[in-house]
C-alpha cells in the first residue's frame, strides 16, 4: 500500500500543474484493478462545477501527458469524473469552502472515545477542522483525518436534483 500511495503522491504531483491553468481542481486520484484490467481515476472540480466537456479536455489533456511521460509501464483505463455529491474532502481548504454543509470523517485516533463523525462544518482554524456533531463542537486536527467526505441527503439530492451533475468519461 506504501507503494501505491507513493506512486500516487508521484502522479498527483504530474497532473495538478496541468488542470490549475484552466481552473481545475484535482480532487482525488484512484489507481486499482477491476475485472483484470488497471484503472486510473481522477475526479476533477471547479468553481462552477464540473460539465462533460471539462471531463472530455481533462482526458485528453492528461491522456497526452500520460502516454508522454509514460509512468504506468501497462495497459490501463484512465476514467476522469466529477467528485459527485459526496465529494472527498481532502485540504484544509475543502472543509473552508464547504463549511454549512453535512460532512462524514473518521479520525485515526478515537477523540471522545470515537472514530467516525456525522456533523455540520464549521470551518477550520490554523490546521484544525471545526464541525457541529449532536449539538456539540467538535475539533479534529488535520492530521488525525483518515477520510473525509461531504454527507449530502437523500432529500436534499431529490430535493435539488444533484444526482444529474456527476459526470464520468473513460479514455
Amino acid at each position: 500500500m506504501v507503494k501505491n500511495r507513493k506512486f500516487l503522491s508521484t502522479l498527483w504531483t504530474m497532473i495538478e500543474p496541468v488542470l490549475e491553468p484552466d481552473g481545475i481542481e484535482l480532487v482525488e486520484l484512484e489507481y486499482f484493478l477491476s475485472g483484470g484490467a488497471w484503472n486510473l481515476r481522477l475526479y476533477i472540480d471547479a468553481p462552477n462545477g464540473v460539465t462533460l466537456d471539462d471531463c472530455a479536455m481533462v482526458s485528453r489533456q492528461i491522456g497526452a501527458l500520460l502516454d508522454m511521460e509514460d509512468p504506468i509501464d501497462h495497459h490501463y483505463n484512465l476514467e476522469v469524473s466529477s467528485p459527485g455529491i459526496n465529494r472527498v474532502l481532502r485540504k484544509l481548504t475543502d472543509f473552508e469552502r464547504f463549511s454549512g454543509r453535512v460532512a462524514r470523517i473518521k479520525t485515526t485516533h478515537k477523540i471522545g472515545g470515537r472514530k467516525n463523525f456525522v456533523g455540520i462544518l464549521k470551518g477550520t482554524q490554523d490546521a484544525t477542522v471545526i464541525m457541529e456533531v449532536d449539538n456539540n463542537t467538535i475539533e479534529i486536527s488535520a492530521e488525525n483525518i483518515e477520510k473525509a467526505h461531504l454527507e449530502t441527503p437523500p432529500e436534499e439530492i431529490l430535493q435539488q436534483g444533484l444526482h444529474k451533475k456527476a459526470f464520468s468519461v473513460g479514455g
